[in-house]
């Protein structure tokens, strides 16, 4: 019996739409890694790009657990001597909700060239409006049921 790897010229790739509003940061960002990773296809190779697009929108609607919201606290340095700055979760949300599911799906993809470009297919909008309507986007098909 013969190992059949895909080839990227016969990757299918489908647009998916993801309604983030009352959804658990965490839990929806592991679902969107594995549709983006494309380990959600019989056909999943991790040295390739074989996953699909996902839209999301009502990021500005995700809900956190416990007391995340106040204590959780996001990084980022400048480059310059003292340069580090740190932002809480609900101020994040507050002036970049798209920000904050970005990020938790980008920490759960490879950190390499092969990750930044399975993070160019995900699309994250703050409302529920979206310019991919021509992708004919699909129903997730998320594990969780909801």
């Amino acid at each position: 019996m013969k190992t059949v790897s895909v080839k990227a010229a016969d990757v299918k790739k489908k647009w998916y739409l993801v309604d983030a509003s009352g959804q658990t940061v965490g839990r929806l960002a592991t679902e969107i890694a594995r549709v983006l990773r494309g380990k959600h296809k019989p056909t999943f190779a991790p040295h390739m790009d074989n996953g699909d697009n996902v839209v999301v929108v009502n990021a500005e609607k995700v809900v956190f657990t416990g007391n995340k919201l106040n204590t959780k606290l996001y990084h980022h340095h400048s480059g310059y001597v003292g340069g580090i700055k740190a932002v809480s979760a609900q101020d994040l949300l507050n002036k970049h909700p798209e920000r904050v599911l970005t990020h938790a799906i980008k920490g759960m993809l490879p950190k390499s060239k092969l990750g930044r470009k399975i993070a160019s297919n995900l699309k994250v909008y703050a409302g529920a409006n979206h310019p991919h309507e021509s992708q004919k986007t699909e129903t997730f098909p998320n594990r969780m049921g909801k």
